[in-house]
């Protein structure tokens, strides 16, 4: 089953993968972006586009007078340290304009929304790793809290307007077009600088551990997400699915099987640990294999080789 997806942020390194996996199963897509961090250059071809804020009174026009069968939520805040830094921001975004949008979508009869969250920052430090969905949420940082609030509100707004709704929840992801100057994304930041012979910083003692997951996969569990059958229950955790490999790696394991792929040893520099950063993080996702349909087709290594080619290609051109 096929039909119209409105994707937020879909100009951005996410969405704009997530917008390709619509438009390859047959979608009639509209991508809605404020381009703060996406580049229009980036919406596929194919797609209607839309200059957006997701706050705005335009925005929820749209999703209640487009027609849409889905909206795919992967707009967002993102950034750790701004959500510590400024929270109002960040809930500005990912609460507020979340909002704005799921009320235009449920006006317009909209039936299915389909919700970017973070495994990644969701579970806090957790005690148990890889981690399913069932284990206590306890975020800490601004930006996880923002996330959960989230799907609070979609449980609750599915309650009482009647629409479905789906959290998939990210481990880190990584993949072309992700910004090597931008506010996340080690491997992308990693990747840049091995190329230029530039040290590599690592904060704190780089023992910490990330889920890393290829942004095509994401964008095929957001495909698989939109038609779904989903399982019964008011627990917001029953719509929620973990998007992982449940793959640990370490920031200094994660330099080292880059630089043997691109550079050779790199020079490592340490800095102080930022706030708000966990210890370990790797996913549990066999939910989303039960019920989905979804398991990751690339180990970190060959997602990061792929990379690598998209990488060289955009500098020589």
């Amino acid at each position: 089953m096929t039909g119209r997806v409105l994707i937020t942020g879909g100009a951005g390194f996410i969405g704009s993968h997530v917008a390709e996996a619509y438009l390859g199963d047959g979608w009639e897509v509209t991508v809605l972006d404020d381009l703060s961090r996406g580049k229009r250059s980036n919406v596929p071809a194919g797609a209607s586009f839309a200059e957006l804020d997701v706050r705005s009174p335009e925005a929820r026009r749209l999703a209640a007078e487009g027609g849409f069968d889905l909206l795919n939520l992967q707009a967002a805040q993102i950034d750790v340290r701004q959500s510590v830094a400024d929270p109002s921001h960040d809930a500005s975004i990912n609460v507020m304009g979340l909002i704005n949008l799921v009320e235009g979508a449920v006006a317009g009869g909209t039936r299915r929304v389909v919700f970017a969250s973070s495994g990644g920052v969701l579970y806090g430090e957790a005690e148990t790793v890889p981690t399913a969905e069932t284990a206590p949420q306890a975020p800490v940082s601004p930006y996880g809290v923002s996330k959960l609030a989230g799907e609070h509100y979609l449980r609750c707004l599915g309650q009482l307007r009647g629409i479905e709704w789906v959290a998939l929840r990210y481990a880190n992801v990584f993949g072309p077009r992700q910004d090597p100057k931008g506010e996340a994304g080690v491997v992308s930041i990693f990747l840049d600088r091995l190329r230029q012979r530039q040290h590599l910083t690592v904060f704190g003692d780089g023992t910490q551990t990330r889920d890393y997951v290829y942004v095509r996969d994401v964008a095929r569990a957001n495909l698989l997400a939109a038609t779904a059958a989903l399982p019964a229950g008011d627990a917001h955790d029953t719509r929620a699915f973990n998007v992982g490999t449940g793959r640990e790696i370490s920031v200094l394991d994660l330099a080292r099987i880059m630089g043997a792929i691109v550079a050779g040893k790199p020079e490592i520099r340490h800095e102080a640990m930022r706030a708000g950063e966990l210890a370990r993080s790797a996913l549990d996702a066999s939910k989303a294999q039960r019920v989905l349909g979804w398991r990751p087709a690339h180990s970190f290594e060959d997602g990061f080789r792929e990379l690598v080619a998209w990488y060289d290609r955009e500098m020589s051109a």
